[in-house]
């Protein structure tokens, strides 16, 4: 495929099942990703950028207080998208959450977690993909923090491809296997996924992105690659990182407003 055609991923899956339990009371009466940034659901937010960088099909798991987000997007026609739901009676988790669409779902698509705050160039982030091998299954951002202890981690190659993922919390530091440190990324929630992915996720099964499906396709030899950029993309999961997020937005929307 070439990068002209990678252009126009044109699919997404927004993950949008989830409690929100650490941003009481601001989610007792909504879902997480329908919380106000600069006066528009994060939700929103999501679908004006991905539609920015070519996406024009939705697809929304839905669990906690469905309706509220069923009842502000409808099918998405007023946004000038498509937006197809699948409702939750259990939350399956995020590998879970993403096989709801088995069967609808093209060639490649991007993911997000709801619950993060996202600007990203996604017509970018394709063009990176699609320089992958063909055989890689997948691509999510990747980055470096200040905790990496509780953090999620992996160690890649130099070409970003995932060698080893260790999983939160560590009580000591992964070692490193010959003198040199390991390259320790942190994983963060924007992916690309071939559809060939889908395949390793159980079907009717709580099943996790980060703990499950990519610590399973490494082990059976499968190639998925990290993305690392300067852009945008933060976890409004707690309230500090929500407010956080909120004048960043605010900035956006207003660019002489000066963040506290």
């Amino acid at each position: 495929m070439s990068n002209q055609q990678s252009m126009f991923i044109k699919q997404a899956v927004i993950l949008s099942a989830g409690l929100g339990t650490r941003l009481r009371p601001l989610t007792d009466n909504i879902p997480k990703v329908m919380i106000p940034l600069a006066g528009k659901p994060l939700l929103h937010w999501h679908i004006e950028q991905f539609k920015k960088h070519g996406v024009t099909d939705f697809f929304i798991n839905l669990h906690y207080l469905p309706d509220t987000i069923r009842d502000y997007f409808g099918d998405g026609s007023q946004f000038g998208v498509k937006i197809i739901y699948v409702y939750e009676p259990e939350i399956m988790g995020t590998a879970g959450g993403m096989k709801n669409f088995d069967g609808t779902l093209d060639d490649v698509f991007f993911l997000m977690y709801g619950d993060m705050a996202s600007f990203l160039d996604y017509r970018k982030m394709a063009d990176a993909f699609f320089a992958k091998p063909a055989d890689a299954l997948g691509m999510m951002v990747v980055g470096h923090n200040n905790h990496p202890q509780d953090s999620d981690l992996v160690v890649a190659d130099k070409t970003l491809k995932f060698e080893n993922i260790y999983i939160k919390p560590h009580k000591e530091m992964p070692a490193s296997p010959t003198s040199e440190p390991l390259p320790f990324y942190t994983m963060d929630a924007a992916f690309v996924f071939r559809k060939e992915i889908l395949k390793y996720i159980p079907a009717k099964t709580r099943y996790q992105i980060d703990h499950d499906l990519l610590p399973k396709i490494l082990a059976e030899g499968k190639s998925f690659y990290g993305y690392e950029t300067n852009e945008y993309l933060y976890d409004v999961g707690t309230m500090e990182r929500y407010r956080a997020a909120e004048e960043y937005a605010k900035k956006i929307t207003n660019p002489n407003h000066s963040i506290e």
